[in-house]
């Protein structure tokens, strides 16, 4: 049997609250909520000023999910999994009353081999996951709390790879050829030795021309795990690069006395990555610089279960901007966005931690308002990093898009908490409101040198999974970390807002090449990569607004963005294009009333799967995005607001209104919102088969040419 993924993502069941008999199969979850996966409980519920500023003053608390399902009799003796990309946090789980574990780390991906667990035939399967978010000041921007990314079940032969076990690379790379290399790492769960034949095609994703065969064999003992190494060339190969993200389907044949079966089917790219210490970044040989920009892994009113096709429009938004690499800030996100990234040709840096072994301040009642408070992923860090860091690794290595991986962000932030006596004071790049008594020098805070054992040891976990791309780290402090060792075991040295010291380190670190891991718009910022061929490029701090580090109620969203959260342009976003060589062109709002609404339906096609709009927009959890704009008498857009309430009718719900307001206190729940300057993106996910009505109507008191006045939309299926 070929390997099988089937998607969870109708027929949970979700409780608000603890429920210590619901790990038993045999509990009864008919009163529980119906809900889809992906799914985010912090922004169905109101804000309130007794959460946390630093989470966009949203709810968390502890949640239970359930599902029922059934596997056929043909699954019987096969191999079954349970992945899922992301729970925040701290999750536990459960398969027919059998606990699994438990993962602290919300960001990273959790699976659990469940065969021992399963039922096939008519006997039901229950899984069941706890999830406890109670700490709402661990983060210093919007987490999300639940099952907020997909949930797969994998079912392969008992001899299959092991999961992330199939590792592509490419080298001696030209135009006329290329050397490349798959490594099976294969798992034998059957009670005996078994020699398994592997065959590893290579085909262009687009012309479905075959590139290479591999073939290999392997003998595995039997409970064991043994890893081969197949090679070949490919000719006169196509080269990803941003202007053609070219993919190549990688896939892998086990044969065994059993017979043989499709094993693993990924995209992989072939592209030539090469850091020069004094001219920067090549790609394929050309020299390229990074035009990038950090994002956080919400949008919006949406929190933290985002789909695949509105980070499409949301890169498609950045591309015009002439944007060409993105920042995981500071945490690996949904695995779609890197396939989108190796699809539509964008570079990347897979970011893991934002605190190591110490706590970092987190804001409960605005930004840098004092006194923090101390929770977050350092608790968990001296036992689950390894394992963390290496599952993003291992995850993520064979994404074309991504450049290098970065172990951390603003680790070295100065007294937060780590500190030195060769600096009695210190100060941050956000310590306006700092105590003074906080940037003074305490021996009784944690030593810096600390530092440069644990990104060593970082570097060399990250080096045994993946050889072929550089390590970097987001510091914060260099004046003071980069005499301490902190960036000795990096690649790419990498610095946050520090440009003025740039050429200096360059001098104390000649092999080194350097890249803006965060930087503002200032035209000096830009200018200190164009001054300098051994700075790679920039990444820009932030491409949209996100939930979080917030200033202070009833402020709930960071507004450093270049987009807001709706993805609607700012003016600096202009600015950037104009820099960078992009295509957005900007539109002038008029400042007449509103006497109709365009409705938009953005229609982009399924990339990741070579699909229509049509075809791709008839699936379960598929979010539409409606594009609101108020137009005046003369058809232009204008900035005139109103507000409207929102009905979806059929085979949808309404799943958020996103106007880009970051103070309004109107629940994201609810069915009603303003607009911003004329302009709203209205969310609706399908939730089965049929048409889907969009109604929007006027509800303002006051007098307006909209007032009661019906508009709508309708999705034909």
């Amino acid at each position: 049997m070929d390997k099988t993924i089937l998607t969870l993502t109708k027929g949970w069941r979700f409780h608000l609250g603890e429920c210590s008999e619901a790990w038993f199969k045999g509990y009864d979850d008919s009163a529980w909520r119906k809900v889809m996966v992906p799914h985010d409980w912090s922004v169905e519920g109101p804000f309130s000023k007794d959460w946390s500023s630093g989470t966009g003053y949203l709810q968390g608390g502890i949640g239970w999910y359930r599902i029922r399902f059934s596997l056929p009799e043909e699954y019987r003796g096969k191999s079954v999994r349970v992945i899922f990309d992301g729970i925040y946090k701290n999750s536990q789980v459960w398969c027919n009353s059998y606990y699994f574990g438990n993962r602290p780390f919300g960001y990273t991906e959790i699976s659990y081999d469940i065969t021992h667990a399963v039922n096939f035939g008519e006997t039901e399967n229950v899984i069941a996951v706890k999830v406890t978010h109670t700490d709402l000041a661990d983060s210093r921007w919007f987490t999300g709390s639940g099952i907020y990314r997909k949930v797969t079940l994998v079912v392969e032969e008992p001899v299959h790879p092991a999961l992330h076990g199939v590792q592509f690379s490419a080298e001696n790379i030209t135009r006329e050829s290329a050397d490349v290399k798959v490594v099976h790492e294969v798992v034998n769960t059957t009670a005996k030795e078994q020699n398994v034949k592997i065959r590893t095609a290579l085909v262009q994703r687009v012309t479905k021309k075959v590139a290479a065969e591999l073939t290999g064999t392997v003998t595995v003992a039997a409970g064991k795990t043994a890893k081969v190494e197949l090679t070949g060339t490919v000719q006169n190969p196509s080269l990803w690069s941003l202007e053609e993200p070219v993919l190549y389907v990688m896939e892998s044949v086990y044969e065994t006395e059993d017979g043989e079966c499709i094993a693993d089917v990924e995209n992989v790219g072939i592209r030539k990555i090469f850091f020069d210490p004094d001219k920067g970044f090549f790609l394929n040989d050309v020299s390229t610089i990074f035009k990038g920009v950090c994002v956080h892994h919400d949008a919006g009113v949406l929190g933290a279960a985002v789909t695949p096709e509105v980070w499409q429009r949301r890169l498609e938004l950045l591309k015009e901007m002439g944007c060409n690499a993105i920042r995981c800030s500071h945490n690996p996100h949904m695995p779609e966005l890197y396939d989108l990234c190796d699809t539509m040709g964008f570079m990347m840096m897979d970011e893991a931690f934002d605190e190591w072994e110490q706590a970092k301040n987190k804001w409960s009642t605005g930004h840098n308002v004092y006194p923090p408070k101390h929770e977050g992923y350092f608790e968990a860090f001296p036992v689950w990093h390894e394992e963390d860091l290496r599952t993003m690794v291992r995850r993520d290595r064979n994404h074309a898009s991504i450049i290098f991986w970065s172990i951390g962000n603003e680790i070295d932030y100065p007294n937060d908490p780590y500190c030195h006596p060769m600096f009695q004071t210190m100060t941050g790049n956000n310590d306006h409101n700092k105590p003074a008594a906080e940037r003074e020098y305490n021996p009784n805070k944690p030593n810096m040198e600390r530092l440069a054992v644990l990104a060593k040891e970082l570097a060399d976990i990250v080096r045994e999974e993946d050889s072929t791309r550089a390590v970097t780290l987001a510091a914060a402090f260099p004046e003071l970390s980069t005499h301490l060792g902190f960036v000795d075991a990096l690649d790419v040295i990498g610095y946050n807002y520090k440009e003025q010291f740039y050429l200096e380190d360059h001098k104390r670190f000649p092999d080194r090449a350097f890249v803006g891991t965060e930087n503002g718009g200032h035209p000096l910022a830009w200018q200190a990569v164009t001054d300098n061929d051994f700075v790679c490029g920039q990444f820009l701090w932030v491409g949209f607004d996100f939930l979080g580090e917030a200033h202070g109620w009833p402020i709930y969203c960071s507004q450093a963005g270049y987009l807001k959260t709706n993805g609607v342009p700012k003016d600096r976003y202009f600015m950037i294009a104009e820099r960078w060589g992009g295509t957005a062109v900007k539109t002038e709002l008029s400042e007449d009333a509103a006497v109709d609404v365009d409705i938009k339906l953005w229609q982009g096609s399924d990339i990741l799967n070579l699909q229509s709009f049509d075809k791709a927009s008839i699936a379960d959890g598929y979010m539409y995005q409606f594009e609101i704009t108020l137009k005046d008498a003369e058809g232009l857009p204008t900035r005139d607001d109103h507000l409207f309430r929102v009905q979806v009718l059929g085979a949808g719900r309404l799943m958020g209104i996103d106007t880009g307001n970051v103070s309004d206190l109107t629940p994201f729940s609810a069915d009603y919102r303003k607009t911003l300057e004329g302009k709203a993106v209205i969310y609706v996910k399908r939730t089965g088969k049929g048409d889907i009505k969009l109604n929007l109507n006027c509800i303002e008191e006051q007098k307006s040419m909209l007032k009661g006045r019906d508009f709508s939309a309708l999705i034909d299926r």
